[in-house]
């Protein structure tokens, strides 16, 4: 009970409010791995991601199949600090889950648990529907992500557009399965776009596309790649909302010369022998 006059903290969006989404008002998401960050996309955002793209933005790692359980946990510790309005879903790693919907289960309660987490996402169609199923029964909101998965990308053959051509049936039938199964929503990454929009007619939750259509139901970016920060590659689907990385690198520089010139730090950076005012 609330004592007199008190108000109750607002209550951060569920993954029932994002499936509510469906058809209205586009969804807005983009990836976060540390606490000014999640401050900073919170207000907008309807929800953020804790992607596994964190071991190439901030790990170094050639691909996503280096990060591990510990990682994620981590960052998405972080940027629960950050947060008090969007949704966080968090992506289970690679090897996580694919074994059984049993060892599914225990890393997806361990993240929810230990980062306060409203949701996980993982990768697959058909193949993960009864893991999805799994631990949708058992009180785990999962959000599906179908067409390429990075996680499979050696079996792939390279980050190539999935569902072209005969293809394209495939997908619709990944789409379907996890939908069935329980999920809540379904990333769509590199689709073709007009697959992309029969999905999101055919489907009862929202699609959230990476490289798919603007007819899905909401989008998701890497923040680091929309902001320029992250510039070894640029997919064809990242739109640069800014160049951070290019100021980052020139503010960097600006300051190893006022170093090397003594120009910094000047005498307001610097304290006096005594405080002012004070009897010698």
């Amino acid at each position: 009970m609330y004592g007199s006059g008190s108000t109750p903290a607002p209550r951060p969006r569920s993954a029932a409010d994002i499936r509510a989404q469906k058809g209205g008002s586009p969804i807005v998401s983009l990836t976060a791995y540390t606490t000014p960050m999640a401050r900073l996309l919170d207000p907008v955002c309807d929800f953020v991601l804790v992607g596994d793209s964190v071991g190439m933005v901030l790990h170094g790692l050639p691909s996503t199949l280096g990060v591990t359980m510990e990682m994620m946990i981590l960052h998405g510790q972080a940027v629960a600090r950050g947060l008090t309005s969007a949704l966080m879903v968090v992506d289970m790693p690679f090897a996580s889950y694919e074994e059984s919907p049993e060892q599914a289960y225990r890393n997806a309660a361990r993240l929810m648990a230990e980062t306060g987490a409203g949701a996980v996402k993982l990768e697959g169609g058909r193949h993960m529907a009864a893991t999805i199923q799994f631990l949708t029964t058992r009180g785990i909101p999962v959000m599906a992500h179908v067409g390429l998965t990075p996680q499979g990308v050696n079996g792939f053959g390279g980050y190539k557009v999935q569902g072209r051509g005969a293809q394209a049936g495939v997908i619709m039938a990944d789409a379907q399965a996890v939908a069935e199964a329980g999920a809540f929503a379904v990333v769509l990454e590199k689709v073709p776009a007009g697959l992309a929009d029969d999905i999101t007619a055919a489907l009862d939750i929202p699609t959230i596309g990476i490289g798919a259509s603007v007819g899905c139901d909401g989008q998701v970016l890497v923040v680091d790649d929309m902001l320029g920060l992250f510039t070894e590659f640029q997919p064809k689907f990242v739109r640069r909302f800014g160049n951070l990385g290019e100021e980052a690198a020139q503010a960097v520089a600006a300051y190893a010369e006022a170093v090397r010139s003594r120009a910094f730090p000047g005498p307001e950076h610097v304290f006096a022998d005594t405080v002012p005012g004070a009897s010698a």
